[in-house]
This record gives C-alpha cells, sequence and structure tokens, in this order.
C-alpha cells in the first residue's frame, strides 16, 4: 500500500523535474554543512514557497553516506491523537522519488502497545510528515535501501513526552539513524487567535515574535524539556511542532548520560514582518543536533 502525496501541486510542485531544481538550489543557497556529524534536525513544514529555503538549512547537514533509516515525528495538525501513531503503508510517493517504510522497525514500536495505526485518510490528510519527504528523497537520491519510519505526534502530556523520548532514545543513539523533529515557530495573527506584542513600538511586532521565538529556540538549544514546558504554558507561543520537539528534548537527556549532545539553531525567518493587528506570519527555526560518545 501507499499514500499517495497528497499535497504535491498545492503545497510543492508535483512536476518530479522542476521540484527537483527546486529542492536543489534551496540546498545549495544554505551552504555547506556546519555542524557534523549531525543525527537530527529540526525543520518546518509549511508550503516551500515559504519555508522550502528555511528547510534546505537542515537538510543541508543531512550526509546520506551512513544512513540506513529516517525518523521522521511530526505533529498532527487535524485528528485528535493522545499518543503517537505509525503508518499502516509500505510505500511513501513523492515527485522527486518515492521512500520506503520501514515495516520491521513500525512492527517493532506497534509491539511495544505505545503505537495507534494511522488511517491512509489521516496519513494523507496530514501535511507535517510530507513536507520533508521530498527533501529526504532529494537528498537520500541513489540510495534506495534507506528506510524511513513516519511517526505522528499527538497531544502528549509532559508525561507522554517522557515516556516516548525514552522508548526512542535507543534508536536514536544508533549512528546509521536521523531523526527529523517537524514543526514550524510562531503563527502569528487573528486568523490563529494569538497576537501578543502588539504594544510593541510601531511597525516592529516582527521583533516581539522573533524574541518570542528566540526564547524557546534558547531552551531548545539547552536541551531543558521542563523549562520548555514551563515557557509554552507561561507565553502560549503556537509552536506547532512542540510536542514532537520536546519528545526530542527528553530523548536526548537520556542519552545525554554517555554522549556529547549539541543542539543549535542553524537559520531563523519569518514568513512576513508584522507590523499591525491586521498583519499575520509563521515563523521558520531549522536546527541541528549532534552526538557524539564521550
Amino acid at each position: 500500500m501507499s499514500r499517495v502525496a497528497s499535497h504535491a501541486g498545492s503545497w510543492y510542485s508535483a512536476d518530479g523535474a522542476r521540484l527537483g531544481q527546486e529542492l536543489q538550489g534551496w540546498l545549495s543557497d544554505a551552504g555547506e554543512p556546519e555542524a557534523q556529524p549531525v543525527r537530527a534536525v529540526i525543520a518546518p513544514h509549511a508550503g516551500f514557497s515559504y519555508s522550502g529555503p528555511a528547510a534546505a538549512f537542515a537538510y543541508k547537514e543531512m550526509i546520506p553516506d551512513h544512513i540506513k533509516r529516517v525518523f521522521i515525528l511530526g505533529p498532527s495538525h487535524h485528528f485528535y491523537l493522545s499518543n503517537c501513531a505509525v503508518t499502516a503503508q509500505a510505500i511513501y510517493e513523492t515527485p522527486v522519488g518515492n521512500l520506503k517504510v520501514d515495516r520491521a522497525i513500525v512492527d517493532e514500536l506497534q509491539a511495544t502497545g505505545q503505537f495507534d495505526t494511522m488511517t491512509k485518510s489521516v496519513d494523507e490528510d496530514e501535511h507535517s510528515i510530507e513536507m520533508h519527504l521530498p527533501f529526504v528523497a532529494q537528498v537520500l537520491k541513489g540510495r534506495e535501501d534507506v528506510t524511513v519510519i513516519p511517526i505522528l505526534v499527538g497531544a502528549l502530556n509532559e508525561a507522554g513526552e517522557a515516556r516516548f523520548g525514552s522508548l526512542l532514545a535507543p534508536y536514536l543513539a544508533d549512528p546509521s539513524h536521523f531523526f527529523v523533529i517537524s514543526s514550524d515557530f510562531c503563527h502569528w495573527g487573528r486568523r490563529f487567535q494569538f497576537q501578543p506584542g502588539t504594544n510593541a513600538p510601531q511597525g516592529e511586532i516582527f521583533k516581539s515574535i522573533e524574541a518570542l521565538d528566540r526564547e524557546g529556540m534558547s531552551l531548545i538549544e539547552a536541551q531543558d524539556p521542563a523549562g520548555f514546558h514551563a515557557y509554552l504554558k507561561r507565553t502560549r507561543n503556537t509552536i506547532c511542532g512542540r510536542h514532537p520537539i520536546a519528545v526530542l528534548l527528553h530523548a536526548l537527556q537520556v542519552l545525554n548520560t554517555s554522549n556529547d549532545v549539541q543542539v543549535r539553531f542553524l537559520h531563523y525567518s519569518q514568513s512576513s514582518a508584522v507590523r499591525s493587528k491586521s498583519d499575520s506570519s509563521v515563523s521558520y527555526a531549522s536546527a541541528a543536533v549532534t552526538i557524539k560518545k564521550k
């Protein structure tokens, strides 16, 4: 069974040749890798005309030579889920090449009793995982042996974030595994029912949005899941991938006992500069995670 590229033709080009050129152009513009060896990235999942260039700053750090499996953790936007879910599909289609799901690892995860299974409609309605597939397929071109493990992350409480972080930590510890954490940052505007900082100096609301995001980014770089949770509770910042990010932070806490772990943000941008209450924007941030044995 295959999951079709349901957002191709609307959120990004359905033409494989054109999409491949766009992806390669963004990757080239992002420059050379900075933080090797990278084992995980945080990257946005908006339409590529908005977030493609920002996501490339994460994917330029993805060196395919030693990667065997790619885990992609994305938040559930449309379907309420109280835990995490894996896919029932065998293939994830993209215009630049299809990706094979690692059914053996999916079966291992299901055997824990902690994971639900996405229906095909839930799988195809969700964009948070799909928007990473073309980048993964582009970077891994020629590596048909590499498999993917898509995981839809639900509205976990703090204990659930810790539980799934501990469960996934052994997979993150494997140097042949690469983790993608899917998240946009602040969604600001009336349509998002989130408009803090309107008392900022005339025309500078976008600066208060960046300050809000960077406070959260600093806690992520500090690998502080409790601090990140408290920050979200206090600010209500609309970071849609907050649960996948928190799962990553808890997994890193497990690995920190025997590894030197670093998280570094490589890029930050906004879809537009908010200057008045009638404006809106979404923030995009890309980060890289390195894990080295002590």
